[in-house]
């Protein structure tokens, strides 16, 4: 936590790491009028009347918005300004940052490999009890570990996606008699259907990122891998128990390359890696290109009067298996939060981060989902998001974590991230897995 005066130190200095994180929101300058509030959900954590805590995170705009909103009430009711800074830009220079002695109070990882790298370096502080047993009520076993770090735990997840659903037009698909595909090749069939038919390419795609380049692409190698090869190969992978550059995972880099590397299937094919991932399936909407992969997530980019439901502007399946009787398996994202500071106020703010008030919240605001046991998925924004939260609470779902999130930084935030660039602009599958394989951590 940070007084005024050093927080008005900590930007200057930030932008000095690099790219500064940018402000996106502050809640809480002022003293808030609480007479509309009703501040009974809040009473357990304390008041913090004059205290700031900061916290920073990738998430930025109207996400940014709305996260800023899931705890003005909170914010409100205890007294406390929250000073939340977004960039796309945290990834690269959060560790500058911590180095340097200037991290936020909290951070907000997408990562959790890079949440492990951050936590090695002996930066965060664990999870106060409260965090703990939130998580151990709300979540599942699996979800508390990418928050732990050699037996310690730092920190609990946030929020929640579904990957691998494509987004199409449902008018378009009954003007033309498409079907919903229940497997890789069925789809391949209809990406193929849509080429000939000749006025449109199939798959919209967009890459952009910052620094982050390229992840979008990683998503679909990762449902490749997992649809392919299945989960425990999955897991191997992701663990390094299995090279990179095994031939199960170039082959999922050759069948997604014979969509992304594909001019029938997209158009120009460098194209994407300079259009902002978030605008990338926009053009559904126009007719311009029909099916883009992304996540649960991407609901929120459609923007405002636009319809995300079975007989509306959008909606999505997921990724079909290899054979239609395969069991559905899904990956997955989120991020988790840790702390850098202690302090009173950051430890009540976390605690409100990890419990299933705030999860309905944010939920309930549009556009997410959370893992979190205690979310009622009828608060939902669209039929889409409902289906996704109940696969997240479903025992029996195969959901897997986004591998490369899992990944050591170097590779999964880093290698991964170049290596699908040079991919898209011509570089061989072998060659590409390679380069990564040798970007792995020795020790």
């Amino acid at each position: 936590m940070r007084s005024t005066m050093q927080r008005r130190v900590f930007i200057p200095v930030a932008a000095a790491a690099a790219v500064a994180l940018g402000l996106t929101g502050c809640v809480g300058d002022e003293a808030a009028d609480t007479s509309d509030i009703d501040c009974a959900p809040y009473e357990s954590y304390g008041t913090f009347d004059g205290d700031e805590v900061s916290i920073s995170g990738t998430i930025v705009e109207l996400e940014a918005d709305r996260l800023n909103e899931s705890w003005a009430d909170f914010a409100a009711c205890t007294g406390m300004s929250i000073d939340y800074q977004g960039t796309q830009e945290f990834e690269a220079n959060i560790r500058t940052l911590a180095e340097g002695g200037n991290p936020p109070d909290l951070g907000i990882f997408p990562q959790p490999g890079l949440f492990a790298d951050i936590a090695n370096g002996g930066f965060f502080v664990p999870a106060p009890e409260a965090v703990e047993a939130n998580v151990d009520e709300f979540w599942a076993e699996s979800w508390k570990s990418y928050g732990t770090v050699d037996g310690t735990f730092y920190g609990a997840p946030l929020m929640a996606s579904i990957k691998g659903y494509v987004w199409y037009s449902p008018s378009e698909f009954e003007e033309k008699g498409y079907e919903i595909p229940t497997t890789l090749d069925e789809l391949d069939e209809l990406a193929n259907t849509i080429a000939d038919e000749g006025d449109h390419k199939p798959w919209c795609a967009s890459y952009a990122s910052d620094a982050a380049t390229g992840w979008p692409v990683t998503d679909w190698i990762e449902d490749y891998v997992l649809r392919e090869q299945g989960p425990e190969y999955y897991d191997q992978w992701y663990k390094h128990e299995i090279p990179f550059n095994d031939p199960g995972v170039v082959e999922a880099f050759d069948a997604v390359g014979d969509i992304l590397k594909n001019e029938d299937m997209v158009g120009d094919v460098t194209a994407g890696l300079s259009i902002p991932f978030g605008e990338g399936g926009l053009p559904i909407l126009d007719g311009t290109c029909s099916l883009h992969h992304q996540a649960s997530f991407y609901e929120g980019f459609w923007g405002d009067g636009v319809t995300v439901a079975p007989d509306g502007d959008v909606f999505a399946f997921l990724l079909p298996p290899v054979n239609a009787d395969d069991p559905v398996a899904v990956t997955g994202g989120g991020e988790i939060v840790g702390a850098f500071s202690d302090e009173p106020a950051v430890q009540a703010f976390q605690a409100f981060l990890s419990s299933d008030t705030w999860a309905n919240n944010r939920v309930e605001l549009g556009g997410v989902i959370s893992a979190n046991s205690g979310v009622d998925a009828s608060l939902a924004s669209s039929p889409l998001l409902e289906q996704s939260i109940e696969i997240l609470q479903n025992p029996d779902s195969i959901i897997r974590f986004d591998a490369s999130d899992l990944m050591p930084g170097a590779v999964g935030g880093n290698s991964f991230f170049k290596g699908i660039v040079d991919w898209i602009g011509g570089e061989s599958s072998q060659s590409v897995a390679d380069k990564i394989e040798a970007s792995w951590p020795t020790s």
